[in-house]
């Protein structure tokens, strides 16, 4: 029941219709068992690099596809349907590579972007600690610059999708006189990477603590200038990852609808099957409604995307809470709809719900989001 009215196909032949075929061969099938094992498997990083996944929006000249950012919340939903894990690492790996992309020297450019494009670098987002969640003002870690004009890196970050995996930290970090982020790889002597395992949802999006101890890095670690990032880089860099998400959410519904769709009309009550039962019909004519409403909601915030319009930034806001919100409301009634079943791991839908809740706290959470959606309602219309 996917609406394709909004597709758009790139003359790389990656859109919706090639993403929804990878994520029902590749994805679907395996997802629960993903989720319990609580990874995601190499074979499937390396099958997403060779379906041009990982960083598609990039530039051709990079290996890159040169989609638009309304194809990207397009395949980002498909992968969302298929699993919020894979989805997320999706997420991070974007939000570092479009950092790099529209941030960078023309040497950090060259030197990261063809391999976050082939998805042969990972990259991983660092920006919440232990105790300070993602506030920016509370950011304990330090950066101290070298006489070299480098910089030695002390702190933890927590929560790090895809940290037991990624082979590229963007961090943020105190500077001298504000943020600055900072490019760390990996094998940079001093990072130390413990796991974090046994959450709540998106429990494959293999998260973790990264400690930072005296790691030495030279001046090409900094993208963008000192005291410019805190106000552009990271606004940037939040901004896709809300999309992302966003984008992921609006897959949930879809998937709890589909899923909710099939089983009502093969479980029988007294002889005739649950999608006759006006309460479930009910259920389902919702996430009919919010699934579209979500979708159009990402679609807008994509196209200002692609205009270069600022106003994407309070698009994304309202698609990332619409969205959120109601993938956490769906997956809720899917499990209601499967009853018994739908607490078990023979249905995508306990899963869906777990994630769903997720989706209400990461790149923002749903109190800081209406907060910050009605204080952008008082200046827009105040006299």
């Amino acid at each position: 029941m996917t609406d394709t009215t909004l597709t758009r196909a790139p003359a790389s032949g990656i859109d919706r219709r090639t993403a929804r075929a990878f994520v029902d061969d590749h994805i679907m099938p395996h997802a629960e068992a993903w989720d319990q094992d609580g990874t995601i498997p190499e074979k499937l990083l390396l099958q997403l690099a060779e379906a041009g996944l990982w960083a598609p929006f990039l530039p051709a000249a990079i290996g890159g596809s040169e989609i638009d950012m309304v194809t990207l919340g397009e395949i980002h939903e498909e992968v969302g349907r298929g699993c919020s894990s894979v989805r997320s690492l999706l997420t991070v790996h974007t939000m570092v590579a479009w950092a790099v992309h529209r941030w960078g020297t023309p040497g950090q450019r060259d030197r990261w972007g063809p391999e976050l494009a082939a998805g042969q670098t990972l990259g991983a987002f660092c920006l919440s600690e232990p105790g300070a969640g993602s506030d920016t003002a509370a950011i304990t870690a330090m950066a101290v610059p070298t006489a070299g004009g480098g910089w030695v890196l002390n702190g933890v970050k927590k929560w790090i999708t895809g940290g037991q995996r990624a082979d590229l930290f963007l961090v943020f970090a105190r500077g001298p006189a504000s943020t600055i982020a900072l490019l760390v790889p990996r094998e940079a002597p001093g990072v130390l990477v413990t796991p974090i395992s046994d959450m709540l949802g998106t429990r494959a999006s293999m998260l973790a603590e990264v400690l930072f101890s005296e790691v030495t890095l030279g001046p090409d670690a900094l993208l963008g200038p000192s005291g410019f990032s805190s106000g552009m880089v990271l606004t940037g860099v939040l901004d896709m990852g809300r999309y992302s998400v966003a984008a992921g959410s609006v897959g949930i519904i879809q998937g709890c609808l589909e899923a909710c769709s099939e089983y009502a009309r093969n479980r029988t009550v007294a002889g005739s099957p649950l999608s006759d039962l006006p309460l479930i019909q009910a259920k389902l004519s919702d996430m009919v409604t919010d699934v579209r409403a979500a979708r159009l909601l990402l679609a807008e915030a994509g196209r200002l995307k692609d205009a270069g319009d600022p106003a994407t930034i309070m698009a994304t806001w309202v698609a990332k809470y619409f969205a959120s919100t109601a993938a956490a409301r769906h997956a809720s009634e899917a499990v209601q709809v499967h009853g018994a079943n739908g607490c078990g791991r023979d249905y995508p839908v306990a899963r869906y719900y777990r994630d769903a809740k997720v989706m209400e706290i990461i790149e923002g959470s749903n109190e800081i989001q209406r907060t910050t959606i009605a204080a952008e309602a008082h200046r827009k219309w105040e006299r």
